[in-house]
Formats: structure tokens, sequence, C-alpha cells
């Protein structure tokens, strides 16, 4: 199973609606006037407009198609893709639902079949929902661990042609809020932490504007899961190693109150304090936030990964995006682990974005554009992928090509709002990842969809049978 092979010459002829992630009017590419074509060299974009096919050159129809960078996904736990539904979790809030459910559940995952079949069946599911980069927050990790997950995962993104960027995560102490957790989630020694995080940067981190790997330092919380006096020299570590940060900050409201009760501040205070904010850090979610934190983080270039889809299965509120976008915050979107967020797809988590925002702002709260801006530029901006995002000359080309030939789409009468305001899925005609053809006609070549349903099914049904043992 294996992405087609690098093209020398590719067009994409004729889109009807082509969406560049750029700001402001340059979103949207006049088709009319300069024509919908997009030639790609190699990985490169090198060239938009109205083109004529060069000899034995490869063409894309994409006539009545809508064009636009692959969503790029700031956070996931791919581990959790075979933890969709649990039932004891399914009506829990954030803290009891993380004992019911990722911490209860981590013992299955003691081998390294699993995790692949997990990591495999989440990046396949983005894939065919148009996403070309994967920030994977791996947490799963313990003393003595019997397997590499860190090389497996990105092993499994690089079968199927995909960008991963790995926040390698994990924790130095117990933490307080979990109930009954198994062996697989004992704590690592600050050392071992840190020597781990660097023997990753050393062996998969690629600091290249287009790279297709990267590492990232990141502890599972900055409040439960290390000691407060070892933030600052993790953030020291990991500036020295030159990744960035990344962890979750402000999910819900028992997140704050446990912050100010032990620690007499806010979550984002409390990071601050200890080197953890800065246009190098990324948090995941920060629905809690004041109007003068939202003022601070964008001061401080600290970036957000917002996951409404699973803050809401939670229960845990929706973050101010539109005042973050407003104030210049770095804003990206994001899915969160599939055990929070059953439809862990990048079409369904805009849907989801565009319609809560309006839902308690107004109408005018959030556009499609904006919304499709951060889930593209936005994403590569948090993570310092400055060559993806978006589709100009000598930007990576990653590459979304959707068709709008379902009855669903029949009668719209803009279709740039399609991938975001449609709230379906779009045929994928095809998705490019650094000018690798990694969907062809809502297929992954050499793939074995069946097969790995089944694959998924037998793990499903081997967990069920050993947890209820326990």
């Amino acid at each position: 199973m294996t992405a087609s092979d690098l093209p020398g010459s590719l067009l994409i002829r004729g889109a009807s609606v082509l969406l560049t992630g750029l700001p402001g009017s340059a979103m949207r590419h006049d088709v009319a006037r300069l024509g919908g074509d997009l030639r790609v060299r190699g990985s490169r974009i090198a060239e938009i407009g109205r083109l004529q096919a060069a000899p034995g050159e490869q063409v894309i129809d994409a006539h009545g198609c809508v064009v636009q960078p692959g969503w790029v996904n700031t956070h996931h736990h791919l581990f959790q893709s075979l933890l969709k539904g649990v039932p004891e979790g399914i009506d829990l809030p954030l803290v009891p639902w993380l004992s019911a459910v990722p911490v209860r559940w981590r013992r299955h995952f003691d081998h390294e079949a699993v995790l692949r079949t997990a990591a495999r069946v989440g990046l396949v599911e983005l894939l065919l929902s148009g996403c070309s980069t994967v920030a994977d927050h791996q947490y799963h990790y313990w003393p003595g661990m019997p397997f590499d997950a860190s090389a497996a995962v990105f092993d499994e993104a690089a079968r199927l042609g995909q960008r991963l960027v790995l926040c390698r995560g994990g924790q130095t102490r117990a933490r307080s809020i979990d109930v009954d957790p198994p062996p697989q989630t004992a704590p690592e020694p600050l050392e071992d932490f840190l020597r781990a995080v660097a023997h990753d940067t050393a062996r998969f981190h690629d600091p290249a504007p287009d790279a297709m790997r990267r590492v990232a330092c990141a502890p599972t919380t900055p409040t439960w899961s290390v000691a407060p006096e070892e933030l600052a020299p993790i953030a020291r570590a990991a500036r020295a190693l030159g990744i960035r940060l990344h962890s979750h900050l402000s999910e819900s409201v028992d997140y704050v109150r446990f912050c100010r009760e032990v620690h007499d501040c806010t979550p984002l205070e409390f990071v601050e304090r200890h080197e953890w904010l800065g246009p190098d850090v990324w948090y995941a979610h920060m629905v809690h936030l004041s109007p003068a934190e939202v003022r601070r983080v964008a001061e401080t270039g600290t970036g957000i990964a917002h996951c409404p889809q699973s803050n809401c299965r939670l229960g845990s509120g929706i973050a101010p995006v539109p005042a973050l976008i407003a104030a210049g915050a770095p804003v990206s979107l994001a899915v969160d682990g599939a055990a929070s967020n059953e439809a862990a797809d990048m079409l369904a988590e805009a849907h989801a974005c565009w319609q809560m925002h309006r839902a308690v702002g107004g109408a005018a709260a959030i556009s499609t554009d904006e919304v499709i801006r951060i889930g593209t530029a936005g994403g590569a901006r948090v993570l310092g992928l400055d060559a993806v995002g978006t589709l100009a000359p000598g930007q990576a080309a990653d590459i979304a090509v959707w068709s709008l030939d379902a009855p669903r789409f029949f009668g719209l009468h803009d279709p740039a709002t399609a991938t975001v305001a449609a709230g379906g899925r779009p045929a994928l005609r095809a998705l490019l990842v650094a000018g690798r053809l990694t969907v062809v006609d809502d297929a992954i070549p050499g793939l074995d969809l069946a097969a790995l349903r089944e694959e998924a099914a037998a793990a499903v049904r081997q967990m069920r049978q050993a947890q209820a043992a326990y």
C-alpha cells in the first residue's frame, strides 16, 4: 500500500472554483478572468491560470470541481481511532470520560499491531476527507514499552503519503484525575521523556517549510501531566532542539477550576509563568478564555487547534474563535481523537465550526472562507510549515479536487461554499500531497478498504472481550 509515484508534471484543468487559502479577496481566485488551471511540477505548484497541457503531461479534469488546499489537522490522537463510541463514556463530560475511555482502554494498546491499525484507520479517514497534513498528539508511551510507537506512526503516514507532525507526548507524573490507571499509563521520569523527545527529533524532524516529517514536544497536559517546576526545563529543551511545543489547555470548566484552586490563576496565566506561550507554542481547545486572555494569546502569537466537534461531544463549550481571529491570533482547525469525535474527518469539522459559531454569535460570526482559511493556511501557520496550506506558485502541491456531482450539491448558487456549508462529503476526485496522488477517484491507491474495516472490527472485538476480564 503506497501512494503513487511522484509525477514529473501534472495539470489540474478547468476548475470551476479555485480557493487559495490566502486572506481576504485573494481566497477566491478569479477563474473566469484568469483561468482555473493549475500545473504541478515535482512537489510544488508551478503555475496557476489559463494553461495548455504539455506533451505527455498527466491531466486531471477538474471541470465542475472545487479545488482548494489540502486540510491541515493540527491536533489528533490517532491511537484513539479504535475507541469510537465506547458505551461506557458516550455520555460523560471530559474528566470522567478521560478515565472511562482513553485511560482505561490504553491497556489494550500494548503491542505494535493494534497501534498501527488504529493509526491507519485515522489517517485513512482523514485522507479521504481531503486532509494532507496531520499533527498526531501521540501520548501513548510508558517505561519499558516493547515497541517504537513514534516510528510506527511515521511509517503508517509515509505509506499513505501524508505529512505527519508527531507531537511526542507523555507524562512525568501520575495524573490526579485518572481513576485506576493501567500499567500502560505509567509516567516516564523527566530525563527519560526529554531523552525520548531528543531521540525522535534526531531521527525524524525536518525543519524544511514543506517537511513531510516534523516532531513537537507535547506533554499531555501542562497542569496535570508534569510537575510545575518541570515545565520551563521542558520548554527550554524543546527550543534548544528547534522544535515546537504543544499540549491541551483550558478545555473545560473543571480544567479552569483546578488551576484556580491549585495554582491561584487561570490555565493561560499558569503556562505563561512557565515559559509556555509564544509563536512556537500551540494548544488544543482553549475553550474557556476571557477577553483579556484572547488578547494575550494574540499578543504572544500562541496558536490554537480548534476542535469544535469534540468540545461539543464532551459538553465542554465552544472556543471564542471569531474573537481570536479578530484579534489576530493564529487559529487552526483540528478533529481531536476519535474517542471524543466519532466523525474525525476535516469536512465534518469544518461544517461544525461554521454552524456552531453562527449559532452562538449570529449569522455573520464566521464565513465559509474563514473556515477554509483556518483549516488550511491557519494550520500551516500554527505548525510552522510555511510552504503548505495555500495554493500559489512555489508552494507545496497539497491540493484537493472535490467533485460536486452528488444531489446534495444540486442547486448550489455558490460552489465555493460547498466543502463547508453543504454538510456532506463531496467525492474526492484527487488529493495531491507534495505532488503525489494519494487519493484518486475517491479511493486510496493500493489500499484494501474492506480488509482494513475487518482488521479494525477484529481489534475492537478483541479489546472488548479482554476488557470484560478486568
